[in-house]
């Protein structure tokens, strides 16, 4: 029998989810599409799993221009409320129009010459942290980091960006390494 591979408790035995943490979850990433994508799915889960928004990725890109920035920053409101209706995404009214506002943001920064990746990778100086949990209760749910992002961010007029959801994000993108020692993936993404 083969042996399976050792993986962060948190994912569990959905292949969807496996996926996603052996794939995605915890790689640096730079490309400004995924960068925003990250963020306003980070804020599309506040309050739920991940594993709910990340069933309905798919059709977020879909419905949401691949989430091209300017596309959404001109979404109406009609565009937006008909969104609602759309059972492949979160219907939360405040979320769903926090993707246009955070559009709106993205794109202010963009005028002043500044990039999400520069923007954000800045914080850690353009590494990665390398945390070393031994068990995901070791792993932070946010940190002051986290926090002094948040605080940031909502200044520049960002929505459903808290200090927890920034550190999901921190997370998911890489700018953090919160694989747990044990996972296969922990000295992969270092």
């Amino acid at each position: 029998m083969p042996k399976t591979k050792k993986r962060c408790s948190w994912c569990g035995d959905d292949p969807l989810y496996m996926d996603y943490h052996d794939s995605e979850w915890g790689v640096p990433e730079h490309d400004e599409t995924k960068l925003f994508e990250a963020l306003c799915l980070e804020g599309a889960q506040a309050g739920l799993s991940w594993i709910t928004v990340l069933k309905k990725r798919e059709n977020y890109r879909k419905l949401f221009s691949e989430f091209d920035a300017k596309k959404i920053a001109r979404y109406s409101d009609t565009k937006l409320e008909k969104l609602l209706t759309n059972e492949g995404i979160i219907r939360n009214r405040l979320k769903v129009y926090g993707f246009r506002k955070n559009a709106l943001a993205y794109l202010a920064m963009q005028k002043q010459g500044i990039t999400l990746d520069q923007y954000f990778w800045s914080y850690v100086d353009g590494k990665p942290i390398q945390n070393r949990c031994k068990t995901m209760k070791d792993v932070p749910v946010n940190t002051a980091l986290a926090e002094a992002i948040s605080k940031d961010l909502k200044k520049r007029g960002f929505t459903f960006v808290g200090p927890t959801i920034v550190y999901a994000f921190m997370q998911a993108v890489g700018m953090v390494n919160d694989h747990t020692n044990d996972c296969f993936r922990y000295k992969q993404v270092q």
